[in-house]
């Protein structure tokens, strides 16, 4: 947790494109976007993987999509859609190891999900 990247960009330590934050999530831009919009949303609390989230966790990770939407209207891509991914292990191509959403758009979305 103390090397992790997201951790360090939650706590200021790295510095970030921010896009929206509350207490209980930020989110901010790729610094490797896919498309003209690649936005990271990022629960403030740790969890490792997908695999790692509790029944405890059922709330937070309902308010994630919710703080998704918010953040699609008000940054004005909702309407033309968008995607969200989240990997999870290596194998997907998780590169950190703190949960988190790729939210992608603002251009026509190929059908393939993965190359």
């Amino acid at each position: 947790m103390g090397d992790c990247i997201f951790c360090k960009i939650i706590n200021k330590e790295i510095p970030s494109e921010i896009v929206y934050e509350d207490e209980k999530v930020i989110a901010f831009k790729d610094v490797n976007p896919a498309a003209p919009i690649h936005i990271l949303v990022v629960p403030k609390k740790h969890i490792e993987t997908l695999l790692d989230v509790s029944k405890e966790d059922k709330d937070l990770i309902s308010y994630i999509y919710q703080t998704i939407n918010k953040i699609a209207k008000e940054q004005k891509f909702a309407q033309n859609g968008f995607r969200v991914i989240a990997n999870c292990g290596k194998d997907s191509g998780q590169e950190v190891m703190h949960i988190h959403f790729h939210v992608i758009g603002g251009k026509k979305l190929g059908d393939k999900i993965v190359d």
